[in-house]
């Protein structure tokens, strides 16, 4: 393979890396099952967690199940074109941005946790399962769902150089490290609304619905949603 035809599949696989982030399957589920926008219910996320809120269980697994799909199939689909590593960690990487800015919701997106997850499972399984035992030792302490997607994030790069610093993976190479990082920067700063509601102690936790009956309930939910939407 030349390398002019290595660039255009390498670009190409960036692409449709974006665009399976950017299915907005939250909000189709949600739509389908339900008939209402999902960016008006909840917290206005349209992610799995305000699926799960909005559109009830079966819903918000399917959701969950069909986001990480997204991030596997992203880095399954580069490594099957055999694309150069920079090219594969990118991939990874626009998965998320797809989810998070999605062409097919006018730029406006989830948080991205979902699809990061799968292609974090794709890139290294093992520091990934390592931070799947994070996010749920947080969530059951605290039962606020973004501060153990926060957490899960941040600790993946530092995870994957650690195991190679083990010898239970092989030495992680930096392309690997770059990507794991930018993924847990986009993660973190994507919660930036969730760390300020954490901060003023009106973050909702998991299994609570946002309440909207009263008039100071429903100026909460009307702030949650303005934020959700920055």
């Amino acid at each position: 393979m030349s390398a002019e035809t290595s660039l255009a599949v390498g670009l190409l696989t960036i692409l449709v890396a974006y665009l399976l982030g950017a299915i907005p399957f939250s909000y189709l589920l949600v739509r389908l099952v339900r008939g209402i926008d999902l960016r008006t219910r909840g917290s206005g996320n349209p992610g799995a967690t305000n699926a799960l809120r909005v559109g009830g269980r079966m819903v918000g697994l399917v959701t969950l199940l069909l986001d990480i799909g997204k991030g596997l199939a992203a880095v399954w689909i580069a490594r099957q074109l055999n694309v150069a590593p920079a090219f594969l960690g990118t991939a990874a990487v626009a998965v998320v941005i797809g989810h998070i800015v999605s062409v097919f919701l006018r730029w406006r997106g989830g948080k991205g946790v979902a699809a990061a997850a799968g292609a974090m499972v794709a890139l290294a399984p093992l520091p990934m399962l390592f931070c799947l035992a994070a996010f749920a030792a947080v969530v059951a302490a605290t039962r606020y769902v973004a501060l153990g997607s926060m957490a899960a994030a941040i600790l993946f790069a530092p995870l994957v150089f650690l195991c190679g610093r083990m010898g239970w993976t092989e030495p992680a190479p930096l392309w690997l490290l770059i990507s794991g990082g930018t993924i847990g920067l986009l993660i973190v700063v994507r919660h930036s609304s969730n760390l300020a509601r954490l901060g003023a102690g009106t973050e909702v936790k998991l299994g609570e619905s946002v309440p909207q009956r009263d008039g100071s309930s429903q100026d909460r939910l009307s702030s949650i949603i303005r934020e959700e939407k920055r």
